[in-house]
């Protein structure tokens, strides 16, 4: 089985770098496509890769087409491969907003996935949701599956809208993670803490509190719960949450994410 990756940006390279390691592939099975005189010559240097610059010299040779372009590329991409696809290839496409449809009819491709990423895939901790079109056989799922879970786990989702929506949660989520982390070690710099500091008692933290909760089946107001007595200080923190609305904002961000998500489907 070969694998080409169209785009060595940071997620295309993230991917092909994770399925350089799956046991399904033999070396020298991953190609990788780029524009970037650059970035070619950075490929190069990767002994486990073949690079490539035109679409004609490798398109043909893959059995899995992975597409990791800017979405406003995907239209010209598509129809510049059409004419050397064939039926029995498999496009992977990580494209926000391109939907199964439009990657069927420009490209020429029956059996296309649509999937969602997140940035944790760089150190292999990453979330993908994907959807398949009906063409893409249960086999041909199982390997999917297995190439992407090369970056960390991946999930099957039952309609390409839960895609969008798994942008909102997962694609973006990071980023709401990171807003969190920031905001609370502004506060312990203003408490006092030094820098170095400030970033060890959060990140501890949240790696502690993550690992309490993938280890156990509770729920995470069971944890609140457990951290919190009544008038202590944990308790005083949570009120002020709720006092300020802190749950529904956080819900309403990652809408507007979705929403977002939604329009530049539209857009595309």
């Amino acid at each position: 089985m070969k694998i080409l990756v169209i785009g060595a940006g940071n997620m295309g390279l993230t991917y092909a770098e994770g399925m350089s390691k799956s046991k399904l592939l033999k070396k020298k099975n991953i190609m990788v496509l780029d524009k970037s005189d650059e970035k070619l010559e950075e490929l190069h240097q990767i002994s486990h890769f073949d690079a490539f610059k035109e679409l004609e010299d490798c398109v043909p040779k893959a059995d899995i087409i992975f597409v990791a372009v800017k979405p406003h590329h995907a239209e010209d991409l598509f129809k510049k491969i059409h004419p050397m696809v064939t039926s029995g290839q498999i496009l992977i496409s990580i494209m926000a907003g391109v939907t199964l449809g439009n990657i069927k009819k420009f490209s020429g491709i029956k059996k296309v996935i649509r999937a969602m990423p997140n940035l944790p895939a760089k150190v292999g901790l990453g979330l993908t949701s994907y959807v398949a079109s009906p063409e893409v056989s249960r086999m041909e799922l199982l390997t999917v599956e297995s190439l992407l879970n090369t970056t960390g786990k991946s999930i099957l989702v039952s309609n390409e809208s839960l895609i969008d929506a798994s942008t909102g949660i997962s694609g973006s989520g990071p980023a709401y993670v990171f807003y969190f982390m920031q905001s609370m070690m502004e506060a312990a710099l203003q408490m006092g803490f030094s820098k170095n500091d400030s970033k060890v008692l959060v990140s501890q933290t949240f790696t502690g509190a993550i690992e309490l909760f993938n280890q156990s089946n509770l729920s995470p107001n069971s944890w609140m719960d457990k951290v919190a007595s009544k008038g202590g200080t944990t308790q005083a923190a949570l009120d002020s949450m709720d006092d300020n609305n802190v749950n529904e904002l956080i819900k309403e961000a990652a809408f507007a994410a979705f929403s977002r998500a939604v329009e530049l489907g539209k857009e595309n």
